[in-house]
């Protein structure tokens, strides 16, 4: 009786101690929240609004997952991403390139960026805050100076080219809005969840955060897997360009400072460790989604940007301290 006993409080610890677990009740009970306080909260239409700005967090939050683990970070990414938006819109704009080029060049720029930074950190052996800080800005200048400080519109959907704005949201006869992002996203968790979970290069990924000296002396070459990290990175800031642009009607220069503390904190609410070694592409998909419920639905109860910010500063303190008291525990 004792061993069942102790069987089922050591189950309910698991449970609890489990941040994924805790991040799906806290996305619960934030809808039932939101709902009860506000009946426009309710409609299909905030679903579908949420699911579109939710789009290019969830690809940037995705990728950075991987520096993340190994105990890096890539501040770049969130004006990456309106750099390489600026750079595949000026081109179908200006020079008459498909849209199938154009969101190319999004996804290569941003691997040219993410392969700098690995580069600078693995090699050079420099603090990835204070390199991806600098290509941080590097990128918000570039983005301004190719597109001459302007706006770079792409595409509308009622032209030819404006068909890859179809690969997030379908508007159906009646003017209704299917989500078909989520599918994508979905897809992209699953097989980079399979790529960190069951392949070399997310083994060794893992290693390096957990002890990078302890998985030099293993043989993983470290500097290439660090390297492949950011890349990967760059690359889904890049898609994430891609999924901003069809949702935003005019891309602005100079914005995109603080997307990447969106994605880095949906990461970190889904039970990425700050310091590495631990973390999933699932979690990071439903820190997000916290992220992004409170960002639409705070509005929704007449909270302005500011409390916002407050509150979701709040959340990333306590996924923090959740992550310090697990390790304590271990």
């Amino acid at each position: 009786m004792a061993n069942s006993t102790t069987a089922t409080a050591a189950k309910k610890k698991s449970i609890l101690s489990n941040q994924k677990f805790i991040v799906v009740l806290v996305i619960v009970a934030l809808i039932v929240f939101f709902c009860a306080m506000s009946p426009n909260f309710r409609k299909y239409t905030t679903l579908v609004s949420i699911l579109d700005y939710s789009y290019y967090i969830a690809l940037m939050s995705i990728g950075v997952t991987f520096p993340l683990i190994t105990g890096g970070v890539d501040l770049s990414i969130g004006t990456g991403l309106i750099c390489y938006a600026l750079t595949g819109g000026y081109l179908i704009k200006f020079y008459n390139c498909p849209v199938i080029l154009g969101m190319l060049v999004c996804i290569l720029f941003g691997m040219a960026i993410g392969t700098l930074n690995g580069m600078l950190v693995s090699f050079m052996e420099l603090p990835p805050f204070l390199v991806t800080l600098c290509t941080c800005m590097i990128t918000r200048g570039l983005g301004s100076i190719i597109v001459g400080g302007f706006g770079i519109s792409w595409p509308t959907a009622s032209t030819d080219q404006g068909w890859f704005r179809t690969i997030f949201k379908i508007t159906l006869a009646d003017n209704t809005k299917i989500p078909l992002g989520i599918v994508w996203i979905l897809l992209l968790v699953a097989i980079m969840s399979y790529v960190l979970n069951h392949t070399k290069m997310g083994r060794y990924t893992i290693a390096i955060g957990s002890n990078k000296e302890a998985a030099r002396l293993s043989g993983v070459n470290v500097r290439l897997y660090h390297v492949l990290a950011y890349v990967i990175c760059g690359g889904f800031a890049g898609m994430g360009a891609i999924a901003y642009s069809s949702v935003i009607t005019t891309v602005q220069p100079g914005t995109g400072a603080g997307f990447e503390l969106e994605a880095i904190g949906g990461a970190i609410i889904g039970g990425v460790s700050a310091s590495g070694g631990v973390g999933t592409v699932t979690g990071s998909l439903l820190g997000v989604l916290v992220i992004c419920l409170l960002k639409t639905g705070l509005p929704f109860i007449g909270l302005q940007a500011n409390w916002q910010q407050i509150i979701t500063g709040l959340v990333l303190i306590g996924a923090v301290l959740i992550d310090v008291l697990k390790k304590k525990n271990t």
